[in-house]
């Protein structure tokens, strides 16, 4: 491999280095951001490197920072982006639009694209922030604060996207019908982790049937099962 490969140029192999650099370079961890890329990046088949980033303080550091200077992940590069050229890319709404328009897959085409989108702005504006708020509040060091009400905003609001989510998938299988798309990929993530919140109750997700049959449907996709742990943290 020549040692001017785009990929291998980038700063940010000098800290991860790029055993296959022709393949598309996956920067994540396994909470529910990573996982919804992970899993995309299963159900496509496309050719990928996973490369663990510890949230312990590597989303920190100058390499990562030259991919992504919001320090989250997940982030990509792909060698082999639009006309060619190496694309790298952050958020993972941006990446799973990118990954589907790639792939000509889980985003289709006319006025149900802009359905999807939707969805998935959805997900990437409430599902996202308000339930990782609730884990903050509920779980971690936001239990330190007794002031009950922040918790409480994050609990009724996670109560009222659910509800948003369960009436939309009444008599459907998927969010946009019998099709599985990104919107179902971003979003079932975030909803299997109200369980690591230690949530459900506070939320009341036993209410939500549809939803609860939906997740299910989710993580019996292989894909699914394999994005759980992409990248391996033992790595």
């Amino acid at each position: 491999m020549s040692l001017d490969h785009p990929v291998l140029d980038h700063p940010i192999t000098a800290r991860w280095p790029a055993v296959h650099p022709d393949r598309l370079q996956l920067y994540s961890f396994p909470t529910p951001n990573g996982i919804k890329v992970s899993a995309m990046l299963e159900e496509t088949g496309l050719a990928y490197e996973p490369h663990l980033v510890r949230l312990s303080g590597d989303q920190l550091t100058p390499e990562f920072l030259s991919l992504n200077p919001n320090n989250k992940i997940p982030a990509i590069i792909d060698p082999a982006g639009p006309d060619g050229a190496p694309l790298a890319l952050f958020e993972s709404g941006a990446i799973l639009i990118y990954l589907a328009e790639k792939t000509g897959r889980f985003l289709p085409g006319g006025a149900a694209r802009y359905e999807t989108l939707q969805w998935l702005m959805f997900q990437m504006g409430g599902l996202g922030p308000m339930f990782g708020q609730l884990g903050f509040f509920h779980k971690f060091a936001g239990r330190e604060i007794e002031d009950p009400r922040p918790r409480q905003r994050y609990a009724d609001e996670a109560a009222r996207l659910l509800g948003v989510l369960d009436g939309r998938l009444a008599g459907r299988d998927w969010i946009m019908g019998p099709d599985y798309t990104i919107a179902d990929m971003a979003a079932w993530p975030w909803v299997r982790g109200l369980g690591f919140y230690e949530a459900k109750d506070l939320v009341g997700y036993e209410r939500f049937a549809n939803v609860r049959a939906w997740l299910e449907r989710a993580l019996e996709r292989p894909a699914s099962q394999a994005a759980l742990n992409i990248p391996d943290r033992e790595g």
